[in-house]
């Protein structure tokens, strides 16, 4: 069983979560470029404007296009400013999973954005799209992201020994590579029960057949 995951817009009470635009350039340039980025994530160093662009041009449509997965722009609903990005990637049709990931800007963390959007993206994967299991690999050291694990009702499954590669601030200033283990989390549909009473009822999300 194949398949591709349809264009989307997700609404929350706070956020909406669309496909990623030329818009966000400048904004996702800035976003991929901070410390905490870095640290936890293998995206090239510096990450450039021209970056952001193929990314949203090209590696996000065919990554759509191919059923591997898909890259939503996570923003603000009353500034429409971008507050993140969540990516659901290593997707398989046949057993009706994926694996979600997701970053959140400097200046909005600490607002619970991350939970939010990570919530209301497993709702609509394992509602809308009937996928059975998600998966979430979170790095020992980063404790931020295995709370927005614990707070959407992911169980821990384990540990992947010397699995991650972290990065950090060597003294001359440049970055070094760290190893370190990642912990395994799932989300299934019974792990959803009760989770979404944090999220106000704001309509739900609406399908837009024409972004492409």
């Amino acid at each position: 069983m194949t398949g591709t995951f349809p264009n989307i817009s997700i609404s929350t009470e706070r956020l909406v979560l669309r496909p990623l635009d030329e818009d966000d350039v400048p904004a996702l340039a800035e976003m991929m470029n901070d410390e905490q980025v870095v640290a936890w994530t293998d995206v090239p160093q510096p990450f450039t404007e021209d970056a952001a662009r193929t990314w949203i041009t090209e590696y996000a449509p065919a990554e759509r296009q191919a059923g591997r997965g898909l890259d939503l722009a996570v923003t603000e609903f009353l500034t429409q400013r971008l507050v993140g990005i969540v990516q659901l990637g290593k997707t398989n049709w046949h057993i009706r999973s994926t694996e979600l990931s997701y970053i959140i800007a400097p200046w909005a963390r600490g607002e619970g954005y991350a939970s939010e959007a990570a919530l209301a993206t497993a709702q609509w994967l394992l509602g809308d799209q009937k996928l059975e299991r998600i998966e979430l690999r979170t790095a020992a050291d980063n404790t931020a992201s295995q709370q927005v694990a614990q707070k959407i009702g992911c169980i821990s499954e384990g540990v992947l020994r010397n699995a991650c590669i972290a990065h950090v601030r060597t003294e001359d200033g440049t970055w070094a590579d760290v190893r370190t283990d990642f912990i395994v989390w799932s989300l299934l549909p019974e792990d959803l029960d009760g989770a979404g009473e944090q999220l106000a009822d704001s309509g739900g999300f609406t399908s837009f057949s024409d972004w492409n």
